[in-house]
């Protein structure tokens, strides 16, 4: 790859991530709005009904034909459904009990994640300065926390454990991005969402768990409700922003290496501290803002040291970066 197009490539990718990021914080502005009110395998049932027929009725013309749905990579496919079910299934319970801006600092865990998984399972090289500001974001991570006081709120482990399903997926998508369109990625992820989210409609629809005085638990057991027409909007717009950002994500992920496109996802964390304060009143305290800005810190400076890294790379392939 020569230098031009290794500068496009992550321009691509970082442009890819920023947009999905943008999607995927709006889907968390809703989720948390409607997490009083109804079920969260409702909203992602209805989610992923209108992500199918977006992506069947908009994306695929766009990108191809019906033929580029075809895979002989099926279970690969459907491994990484399963990771992106298990992430946002804990992070939108734990978006149900906590603010939204320190749930995302949490799960800001996955990038610092990424860039680990990236050197163990895919053989991407991370250097002495980049170790430095993981641990810096792993550290911010641990003060937003606060574990041992009584600040700590078990709820918080959610977005910790959607953390880990978030980096899996991604890593998996670099794995098969290679044969794979980011199309169909979104398409079997969209299927994965609709067959997990029916399964639990039924077993759960009646409210017959709804016995928990907690608002994670509430979210995953509460009876189905069938919602008045604007709020059916706000699920339906979780299907279209869901849709786009599965897809942009899978683009930036299959044109990029990890660790370059990862730091870009922290966009999402001045966004939230916005919507929090705009829509839910929140406003993180002391604490909060100081673990927030070790790992914005962090962060930034991966972003910063990717760009440097990968040109020295380019100009000499075995210094280390």
């Amino acid at each position: 790859m020569t230098e031009a197009s290794a500068g496009r490539a992550t321009a691509l990718g970082a442009i890819w991530a920023t947009a999905a990021t943008v999607c995927f914080s709006a889907n968390d502005v809703i989720v948390k709005f409607l997490s009083g009110g109804y079920p969260l395998y409702q909203l992602i049932f209805i989610r992923s009904t209108v992500g199918l027929v977006f992506i069947l009725a908009i994306l695929v013309p766009l990108t191809g034909s019906h033929a580029m749905l075809k895979t002989k990579r099926l279970p690969l496919h459907i491994a990484r459904g399963l990771r992106v079910v298990f992430a946002n299934f804990c992070f939108f319970l734990g978006l149900a009990a906590l603010p939204l801006a320190e749930a995302v600092a949490i799960f800001f865990i996955s990038p610092l994640l990424i860039s680990v998984a990236s050197i163990v399972f895919l053989g991407e090289t991370v250097g002495p300065r980049r170790w430095v500001a993981i641990a810096v974001g792993l550290i911010g991570v641990l003060v937003v926390l606060r574990p041992g006081t009584d600040a700590f709120q078990t709820a918080a482990l959610l977005p910790l454990a959607a953390a880990c399903g978030y980096a899996a997926l991604h890593i998996l998508t670099r794995k098969i991005g290679g044969t794979e369109n980011a199309t169909a990625m979104a398409f079997y992820i969209q299927c994965t969402f609709l067959a997990v989210s029916g399964t639990a409609g039924l077993a759960l629809g009646n409210g017959q768990f709804e016995t928990f005085d907690h608002p994670s638990m509430e979210f995953l057991f509460r009876a189905w409700i069938w919602p008045p027409a604007t709020d059916f909007l706000l699920m339906a717009a979780l299907g279209v922003t869901s849709s786009i950002g599965g897809f942009t994500i899978s683009e930036a992920y299959r044109r990029s290496e990890a660790a370059l496109v990862a730091p870009f996802e922290y966009v999402a964390m001045p966004m939230a501290v916005f919507w929090g304060l705009t829509v839910f009143g929140e406003w993180p305290d002391a604490v909060a803002w100081a673990g927030i800005a070790l790992i914005m810190l962090s962060g930034v400076f991966l972003v910063w040291r990717e760009a440097v890294a990968s040109r020295k790379l380019r100009q000499d392939p075995n210094r280390p970066m």
